[in-house]
């Protein structure tokens, strides 16, 4: 269901979202310069907020600094710029028409828009209202845009034939297991989810997109959030960390079977940094892991 609020006139012709654009970029500036970087516990309920919280605050200066390489209705990976029209994870293109289809974390619904425009029939999903706005502005025709926490889908068993995200709520969440758990119980058997997410090894680096960022500093090992957080100790940002083992563990365990890992190699032509993403990085070490999944059937006497 599409969600409606009145600050979603706000993006109703270009200048103003122009004016909202300066506001909260002005806003998100003076509440980051209070924010510490550390490494700690974060729980489920704390990340979910954290997420709602920095994705409504950042969301107008994400779309503005990324909105021309992610385009309004392009499907893109991650920041190597694989698109879907070009690896065909979710399969052939032309067998999306009619297909029921469910972005997890999906932003302003860029990758829903792209599969929208081959016939297919989107929902998405994201926790941050501030992103589903802009998911409105570019025009959701032919999107379902529904905000939820990804852990909770308010959505009916079995009624995905489909499942994506291009590095959306994954990381960010505490329990991705019941992600995955959610995601199984509203695909039909036999459906595909395809997930793509920061590639693992990179949290063992600095995040810099230059010769730094080459030489191992941390635990690849060490699976503790990083968090930022206000002087209050309150949590503004979390990220979660799980090796290769540890994700196909939880996608089997979830009732998922992995089809391939797909590590983009980063192509020519290519020259933007992005964060710790960079030519110099890419074409030496992964910096996208990208999860080809089949929800299996229930075996015998499982529901």
């Amino acid at each position: 269901m599409n969600q409606h609020h009145p600050a979603d006139d706000a993006y109703d012709t270009p200048d103003r979202a122009d004016a909202a654009y300066t506001a909260h970029a002005d806003e998100s500036d003076a509440d980051a310069d209070d924010e510490t970087a550390v490494r700690r516990p974060a729980g489920v309920a704390e990340s979910v907020a954290a997420s709602r919280h920095w994705w409504d605050r950042n969301a107008d200066d994400y779309q503005r600094e990324h909105g021309d390489f992610l385009g309004d209705d392009r499907f893109v990976w991650g920041p190597e710029g694989l698109d879907e029209e070009r690896a065909g994870l979710l399969g052939p293109a032309a067998g999306l028409a009619g297909q029921r289809v469910l972005e997890i974390g999906a932003g302003a619904a860029q990758c829903s828009r792209w599969l929208a425009a081959r016939g297919a029939r989107p929902v998405a999903v994201d926790v941050s209202h501030r992103q589903l706005q802009h998911a409105r502005r570019l025009g959701a025709g032919g999107v379902t845009l529904l905000q939820a926490d990804a852990g909770r889908l308010p959505l009916a068993d079995a009624s995905f034939d489909l499942a994506c995200s291009a590095y959306g709520a994954v990381p960010f969440v505490a329990d991705a297991e019941q992600v995955f758990r959610e995601v199984r119980r509203v695909l039909r058997p036999g459906g595909r989810w395809v997930f793509s997410l920061t590639h693992p090894i990179r949290w063992a680096l600095p995040d810099e997109p230059g010769p730094e960022g080459l030489t191992v500093a941390a635990s690849y090992f060490d699976r503790t959030p990083y968090v930022e957080q206000d002087e209050s100790g309150r949590a503004r940002y979390v990220e979660h960390h799980r090796t290769l083992g540890d994700r196909v563990r939880e996608l089997t365990r979830a009732g998922f079977r992995l089809l391939d890992l797909v590590e983009p190699e980063w192509p020519e032509w290519n020259h933007q940094e992005w964060g710790g993403w960079s030519p110099l990085r890419g074409r030496l070490i992964p910096g996208t892991a990208i999860f080809v999944c089949v929800a299996d059937a229930p075996a015998a006497g499982r529901g």
